[in-house]
Protein backbone atom coordinates (compact mmCIF):
# COMPACT_ATOMS: atom_id res chain seq x y z
CA UNK A 1 0.00 0.00 0.00
CA UNK A 2 1.37 3.40 -1.16
CA UNK A 3 0.23 7.29 0.04
CA UNK A 4 -1.53 8.28 -3.80
CA UNK A 5 -2.95 11.50 -2.76
CA UNK A 6 -3.00 13.94 0.26
CA UNK A 7 -5.72 16.87 -0.10
CA UNK A 8 -5.85 19.59 2.17
CA UNK A 9 -8.97 21.47 3.76
CA UNK A 10 -8.60 25.44 5.46
CA UNK A 11 -11.60 25.78 7.58
CA UNK A 12 -13.12 27.96 9.89
CA UNK A 13 -15.62 26.76 11.84
CA UNK A 14 -18.08 28.60 14.09
CA UNK A 15 -18.05 29.24 18.01
CA UNK A 16 -20.47 29.03 20.84
CA UNK A 17 -18.28 30.96 23.51
CA UNK A 18 -15.34 32.93 23.00
CA UNK A 19 -11.72 31.98 24.31
CA UNK A 20 -9.05 33.60 25.83
CA UNK A 21 -5.58 32.93 27.53
CA UNK A 22 -3.16 35.23 28.69
CA UNK A 23 -1.58 35.57 24.97
CA UNK A 24 -5.42 37.02 23.68
CA UNK A 25 -8.21 35.57 21.83
CA UNK A 26 -7.82 32.32 20.05
CA UNK A 27 -11.06 32.20 18.89
CA UNK A 28 -14.68 33.67 18.90
CA UNK A 29 -18.08 34.04 18.21
CA UNK A 30 -17.31 36.72 15.72
CA UNK A 31 -14.45 35.24 13.90
CA UNK A 32 -14.37 31.83 14.35
CA UNK A 33 -11.87 28.72 15.15
CA UNK A 34 -9.38 27.89 12.52
CA UNK A 35 -8.63 24.22 11.28
CA UNK A 36 -7.41 22.48 8.60
CA UNK A 37 -8.18 18.64 7.57
CA UNK A 38 -6.06 16.55 5.90
CA UNK A 39 -7.36 13.45 3.92
CA UNK A 40 -4.97 10.94 2.97
CA UNK A 41 -5.52 8.22 -0.05
CA UNK A 42 -4.06 5.26 -0.08
CA UNK A 43 -3.72 3.33 -3.78
CA UNK A 44 -6.10 0.91 -2.61
CA UNK A 45 -8.50 3.09 -1.86
CA UNK A 46 -8.05 3.62 2.24
CA UNK A 47 -8.64 6.68 3.56
CA UNK A 48 -7.35 8.58 6.69
CA UNK A 49 -8.75 11.57 8.36
CA UNK A 50 -6.16 14.35 10.42
CA UNK A 51 -6.71 17.96 11.86
CA UNK A 52 -4.71 20.61 12.68
CA UNK A 53 -5.65 23.20 15.08
CA UNK A 54 -3.57 26.65 14.56
CA UNK A 55 -3.51 29.37 16.37
CA UNK A 56 -1.76 32.53 16.05
CA UNK A 57 -1.81 33.07 19.68
CA UNK A 58 -0.64 29.85 21.11
CA UNK A 59 1.80 29.17 18.42
CA UNK A 60 3.37 30.66 15.48
CA UNK A 61 1.83 28.77 12.86
CA UNK A 62 -1.61 30.04 11.47
CA UNK A 63 -3.97 28.93 8.90
CA UNK A 64 -2.35 29.80 6.26
CA UNK A 65 1.22 28.40 6.98
CA UNK A 66 -0.18 25.08 8.29
CA UNK A 67 -2.39 24.98 4.71
CA UNK A 68 0.50 26.14 2.49
CA UNK A 69 3.44 23.85 4.56
CA UNK A 70 1.61 20.59 4.01
CA UNK A 71 0.41 21.85 0.14
CA UNK A 72 4.30 22.45 -1.43
CA UNK A 73 6.19 20.45 1.31
CA UNK A 74 5.00 18.04 3.57
CA UNK A 75 2.28 15.99 1.48
CA UNK A 76 4.42 16.25 -1.93
CA UNK A 77 7.14 14.49 0.15
CA UNK A 78 5.15 11.59 1.50
CA UNK A 79 3.65 10.84 -2.18
CA UNK A 80 4.46 6.60 -3.32
CA UNK A 81 6.09 6.11 0.63
CA UNK A 82 4.03 3.25 2.92
CA UNK A 83 1.44 5.25 5.58
CA UNK A 84 2.30 2.65 7.64
CA UNK A 85 6.13 3.49 8.92
CA UNK A 86 5.30 6.10 10.77
CA UNK A 87 8.61 7.31 11.86
CA UNK A 88 10.15 6.85 8.38
CA UNK A 89 7.67 9.35 7.53
CA UNK A 90 8.07 11.54 10.00
CA UNK A 91 11.83 11.82 9.14
CA UNK A 92 10.82 12.69 5.58
CA UNK A 93 8.72 15.49 6.93
CA UNK A 94 11.35 16.67 9.23
CA UNK A 95 13.65 16.76 6.16
CA UNK A 96 11.08 18.91 4.09
CA UNK A 97 10.70 21.35 7.12
CA UNK A 98 13.83 21.44 9.16
CA UNK A 99 13.79 21.88 13.08
CA UNK A 100 15.25 25.19 14.29
CA UNK A 101 15.59 25.53 18.44
CA UNK A 102 12.19 24.11 17.87
CA UNK A 103 10.23 21.36 15.94
CA UNK A 104 9.81 22.74 12.56
CA UNK A 105 6.05 23.18 11.62
CA UNK A 106 4.79 20.52 14.52
CA UNK A 107 0.92 21.31 14.17
CA UNK A 108 1.12 20.81 10.59
CA UNK A 109 3.13 17.58 10.87
CA UNK A 110 0.11 16.87 13.59
CA UNK A 111 -2.25 16.40 11.06
CA UNK A 112 -0.52 14.37 8.43
CA UNK A 113 -0.05 12.03 11.42
CA UNK A 114 -3.27 11.71 12.74
CA UNK A 115 -4.33 10.94 9.35
CA UNK A 116 -1.85 8.12 8.65
CA UNK A 117 -2.80 6.40 11.83
CA UNK A 118 -6.26 6.72 10.88
CA UNK A 119 -5.26 5.28 7.76
CA UNK A 120 -3.12 2.45 9.05
CA UNK A 121 -5.84 1.40 11.65
CA UNK A 122 -8.40 1.34 9.14
CA UNK A 123 -6.36 -0.82 6.50
CA UNK A 124 -6.11 -3.35 9.32
CA UNK A 125 -10.24 -3.34 10.20
CA UNK A 126 -9.12 -1.85 14.12
CA UNK A 127 -10.07 0.86 16.28
CA UNK A 128 -7.02 3.23 16.45
CA UNK A 129 -5.74 1.58 20.08
CA UNK A 130 -4.84 -1.70 18.01
CA UNK A 131 -1.66 0.16 16.07
CA UNK A 132 -0.46 0.25 19.50
CA UNK A 133 -1.56 -3.03 20.30
CA UNK A 134 -3.20 -1.70 22.59
CA UNK A 135 -7.52 -2.29 23.95
CA UNK A 136 -10.01 0.43 23.34
CA UNK A 137 -9.97 1.98 26.81
CA UNK A 138 -12.84 3.11 29.05
CA UNK A 139 -14.29 6.28 29.15
CA UNK A 140 -11.98 9.20 29.75
CA UNK A 141 -12.93 11.82 31.98
CA UNK A 142 -12.63 15.63 30.88
CA UNK A 143 -11.87 18.75 32.71
CA UNK A 144 -14.10 21.88 32.59
CA UNK A 145 -12.18 25.01 30.97
CA UNK A 146 -12.80 27.97 32.30
CA UNK A 147 -11.29 31.67 30.69
CA UNK A 148 -12.58 34.88 32.67
CA UNK A 149 -10.98 37.27 35.34
CA UNK A 150 -14.34 37.89 36.69
CA UNK A 151 -14.99 35.68 39.87
CA UNK A 152 -18.52 35.58 39.83
CA UNK A 153 -18.91 34.18 36.44
CA UNK A 154 -16.47 31.65 37.14
CA UNK A 155 -17.74 30.73 40.30
CA UNK A 156 -20.98 30.06 37.95
CA UNK A 157 -19.16 28.26 35.52
CA UNK A 158 -17.79 25.62 37.87
CA UNK A 159 -20.71 25.25 39.79
CA UNK A 160 -22.31 24.23 36.14
CA UNK A 161 -19.38 22.01 35.27
CA UNK A 162 -19.95 20.07 38.50
CA UNK A 163 -23.70 19.67 37.71
CA UNK A 164 -23.06 18.38 34.36
CA UNK A 165 -20.45 15.23 35.66
CA UNK A 166 -17.45 17.17 34.80
CA UNK A 167 -14.56 15.38 36.78
CA UNK A 168 -12.07 18.69 36.92
CA UNK A 169 -11.82 22.18 36.22
CA UNK A 170 -9.16 24.44 34.23
CA UNK A 171 -9.33 27.55 34.91
CA UNK A 172 -6.77 30.18 32.82
CA UNK A 173 -4.96 32.94 34.41
CA UNK A 174 -2.85 35.65 33.76
CA UNK A 175 -5.94 37.40 31.65
CA UNK A 176 -5.73 40.19 34.34
CA UNK A 177 -3.30 39.35 36.98
CA UNK A 178 -4.81 41.20 39.86
CA UNK A 179 -7.96 39.24 40.02
CA UNK A 180 -5.94 35.34 39.50
CA UNK A 181 -6.12 34.51 43.16
CA UNK A 182 -10.07 35.48 43.91
CA UNK A 183 -11.07 34.01 40.30
CA UNK A 184 -8.99 30.48 42.16
CA UNK A 185 -11.27 30.88 45.14
CA UNK A 186 -13.86 31.49 43.94
CA UNK A 187 -13.62 28.29 41.81
CA UNK A 188 -12.72 26.35 44.80
CA UNK A 189 -15.30 27.55 46.59
CA UNK A 190 -18.20 26.82 43.62
CA UNK A 191 -16.60 22.81 43.26
CA UNK A 192 -14.20 21.81 46.10
CA UNK A 193 -14.33 18.57 44.69
CA UNK A 194 -13.04 18.68 41.58
CA UNK A 195 -9.43 18.33 39.83
CA UNK A 196 -8.28 21.82 39.74
CA UNK A 197 -5.62 22.74 37.23
CA UNK A 198 -4.51 25.91 37.01
CA UNK A 199 -3.07 27.09 33.62
CA UNK A 200 -1.32 30.37 32.84
CA UNK A 201 0.07 30.17 29.77
CA UNK A 202 3.50 31.50 30.03
CA UNK A 203 1.99 34.40 32.16
CA UNK A 204 4.29 35.18 34.52
CA UNK A 205 7.41 36.60 36.19
CA UNK A 206 9.38 34.20 38.74
CA UNK A 207 8.73 36.09 41.87
CA UNK A 208 4.53 36.57 40.79
CA UNK A 209 4.71 32.63 40.15
CA UNK A 210 6.07 32.14 43.47
CA UNK A 211 3.54 34.58 45.18
CA UNK A 212 0.85 33.11 43.48
CA UNK A 213 1.97 29.43 44.22
CA UNK A 214 1.85 30.13 47.38
CA UNK A 215 -1.69 31.77 47.54
CA UNK A 216 -2.47 28.66 45.72
CA UNK A 217 -1.03 25.80 47.94
CA UNK A 218 -3.47 27.40 50.95
CA UNK A 219 -6.44 27.21 48.30
CA UNK A 220 -6.19 23.23 47.71
CA UNK A 221 -5.23 23.89 43.99
CA UNK A 222 -3.75 20.67 42.20
CA UNK A 223 -1.09 21.53 39.70
CA UNK A 224 0.18 25.15 37.94
CA UNK A 225 0.50 24.84 34.70
CA UNK A 226 3.27 26.66 32.42
CA UNK A 227 3.55 29.88 34.98
CA UNK A 228 7.02 31.06 33.22
CA UNK A 229 7.52 31.65 29.26
CA UNK A 230 8.77 28.51 27.94
CA UNK A 231 12.26 28.61 27.26
CA UNK A 232 12.76 29.23 30.88
CA UNK A 233 13.36 26.08 32.21
CA UNK A 234 15.52 26.92 34.98
CA UNK A 235 13.13 29.19 36.28
CA UNK A 236 10.73 26.58 36.38
CA UNK A 237 13.21 24.48 38.47
CA UNK A 238 13.90 27.14 41.04
CA UNK A 239 9.71 27.88 41.24
CA UNK A 240 8.98 23.61 41.63
CA UNK A 241 11.89 24.36 44.71
CA UNK A 242 10.07 27.07 46.31
CA UNK A 243 6.51 25.93 44.90
CA UNK A 244 4.30 23.83 47.24
CA UNK A 245 1.96 23.03 44.04
CA UNK A 246 3.08 20.83 41.62
CA UNK A 247 4.64 22.21 38.15
CA UNK A 248 3.51 21.59 35.00
CA UNK A 249 5.10 21.89 31.66
CA UNK A 250 3.00 22.63 28.27
CA UNK A 251 4.48 25.05 26.01
CA UNK A 252 8.17 24.33 26.91
CA UNK A 253 7.47 20.61 26.07
CA UNK A 254 6.96 20.01 22.38
CA UNK A 255 9.36 16.69 21.40
CA UNK A 256 10.27 13.93 23.49
CA UNK A 257 14.23 15.79 23.66
CA UNK A 258 12.18 18.25 25.38
CA UNK A 259 10.93 15.96 27.78
CA UNK A 260 14.38 14.78 28.50
CA UNK A 261 15.84 18.59 29.10
CA UNK A 262 13.00 18.91 31.55
CA UNK A 263 13.83 15.73 33.37
CA UNK A 264 17.62 16.87 33.57
CA UNK A 265 16.70 20.22 35.02
CA UNK A 266 14.21 19.09 37.29
CA UNK A 267 12.07 21.81 35.88
CA UNK A 268 8.70 19.66 35.92
CA UNK A 269 6.84 17.31 38.12
CA UNK A 270 4.29 17.06 35.50
CA UNK A 271 4.18 17.07 31.48
CA UNK A 272 1.57 17.78 29.31
CA UNK A 273 0.93 15.58 26.61
CA UNK A 274 -0.80 17.43 23.27
CA UNK A 275 -1.16 15.84 20.17
CA UNK A 276 -1.36 19.23 18.05
CA UNK A 277 2.21 20.52 19.47
CA UNK A 278 4.24 17.20 19.34
CA UNK A 279 3.59 16.24 15.91
CA UNK A 280 0.94 14.22 16.11
CA UNK A 281 0.63 10.80 18.07
CA UNK A 282 3.47 9.06 17.27
CA UNK A 283 5.79 12.07 18.99
CA UNK A 284 3.31 12.28 21.63
CA UNK A 285 3.20 8.43 22.65
CA UNK A 286 6.68 8.90 22.46
CA UNK A 287 7.17 11.73 24.89
CA UNK A 288 4.42 10.56 27.48
CA UNK A 289 6.19 6.98 27.73
CA UNK A 290 9.68 8.93 28.18
CA UNK A 291 7.59 10.96 31.09
CA UNK A 292 6.27 8.09 32.51
CA UNK A 293 9.66 6.00 32.97
CA UNK A 294 11.38 9.42 34.16
CA UNK A 295 8.78 9.10 37.28
CA UNK A 296 6.83 12.58 36.33
CA UNK A 297 3.10 12.49 36.26
CA UNK A 298 0.88 13.45 32.67
CA UNK A 299 -1.82 15.91 32.14
CA UNK A 300 -3.49 15.53 28.71
CA UNK A 301 -4.78 18.71 26.88
CA UNK A 302 -5.36 19.91 23.35
CA UNK A 303 -6.12 23.28 21.46
CA UNK A 304 -9.74 23.38 20.89
CA UNK A 305 -9.53 20.73 18.24
CA UNK A 306 -12.98 19.13 16.97
CA UNK A 307 -14.12 15.68 17.22
CA UNK A 308 -10.84 14.19 14.56
CA UNK A 309 -8.15 15.66 17.01
CA UNK A 310 -10.59 14.95 20.16
CA UNK A 311 -11.05 11.76 19.55
CA UNK A 312 -7.70 10.61 18.49
CA UNK A 313 -6.08 12.47 21.62
CA UNK A 314 -8.48 10.65 24.16
CA UNK A 315 -7.48 7.00 22.44
CA UNK A 316 -3.92 8.11 22.98
CA UNK A 317 -4.49 9.40 27.10
CA UNK A 318 -5.78 6.12 27.63
CA UNK A 319 -3.57 4.11 26.66
CA UNK A 320 -1.15 6.39 28.15
CA UNK A 321 -3.03 5.67 31.31
CA UNK A 322 -3.93 9.62 31.90
CA UNK A 323 -6.54 9.22 34.71
CA UNK A 324 -6.78 12.83 35.81
CA UNK A 325 -9.46 14.62 34.13
CA UNK A 326 -8.40 15.82 30.61
CA UNK A 327 -8.77 19.18 29.39
CA UNK A 328 -10.07 18.66 25.21
CA UNK A 329 -12.22 21.12 25.57
CA UNK A 330 -13.02 21.74 22.07
CA UNK A 331 -16.79 20.58 22.31
CA UNK A 332 -16.99 23.60 24.99
CA UNK A 333 -16.07 26.51 22.26
CA UNK A 334 -16.91 25.23 19.01
CA UNK A 335 -20.99 24.88 17.93
CA UNK A 336 -20.10 22.76 14.74
CA UNK A 337 -17.40 21.29 12.95
CA UNK A 338 -17.42 18.61 9.90
CA UNK A 339 -17.85 15.02 11.85
CA UNK A 340 -20.94 13.57 11.14
CA UNK A 341 -20.48 10.93 13.55
CA UNK A 342 -18.03 9.99 16.07
CA UNK A 343 -17.32 9.93 19.69
CA UNK A 344 -20.09 10.75 22.30
CA UNK A 345 -19.91 12.96 25.21
CA UNK A 346 -21.94 11.74 28.18
CA UNK A 347 -21.76 13.14 31.93
CA UNK A 348 -17.86 15.18 31.46
CA UNK A 349 -16.73 11.44 29.94
CA UNK A 350 -15.88 11.15 26.41
CA UNK A 351 -17.25 7.78 24.86
CA UNK A 352 -15.67 6.23 21.77
CA UNK A 353 -17.20 5.07 19.07
CA UNK A 354 -17.54 1.28 17.99
CA UNK A 355 -15.86 1.76 14.50
CA UNK A 356 -12.23 1.60 13.13
CA UNK A 357 -9.64 3.97 12.86
CA UNK A 358 -10.23 7.03 14.91
CA UNK A 359 -13.93 6.30 14.18
CA UNK A 360 -15.00 9.61 12.63
CA UNK A 361 -17.34 10.15 9.90
CA UNK A 362 -16.48 13.26 7.83
CA UNK A 363 -19.30 15.14 6.47
CA UNK A 364 -18.05 16.46 3.58
CA UNK A 365 -20.85 18.78 2.71
CA UNK A 366 -19.50 20.63 6.08
CA UNK A 367 -16.38 20.81 4.46
CA UNK A 368 -17.55 23.06 1.84
CA UNK A 369 -19.45 24.89 3.83
CA UNK A 370 -17.14 25.92 6.40
CA UNK A 371 -13.91 26.18 3.46
CA UNK A 372 -11.77 29.18 4.05
CA UNK A 373 -11.00 31.52 1.20
CA UNK A 374 -6.93 31.55 1.27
Amino acid sequence: MKIQRIDVFPLIFPMKRNFSISGGSVGSKESGATHVYVKITADDGTVGWGEARPSRRWSYETLESVTSTIRKYLGPALIGKSPLCFKTLHQRMNLEIASGTTIGQPIAKSAIDLALHDLAARSENKPLPGVWQEAIPGPVKLSYLISTSDPEEAAQLASKAKAEGYKGLDVKVGLTPKRDIDVIRAVKEAAPDLFFRVDANQAYTLSQAIQLAKNMEAVGVDVFEQPLPAGDLFGHARLRARAGVPIALDESVWSPRDVVNAVRTEAADTIVIKTSKMRGLYYARLCGLIAREAGLDLLGGGLTESTIGLTASAYLFGALNITTPVDLNGPLFLADDAVHSGTTIRDGCIHFPNDVGIGCTIDEEKIVKYRAQL
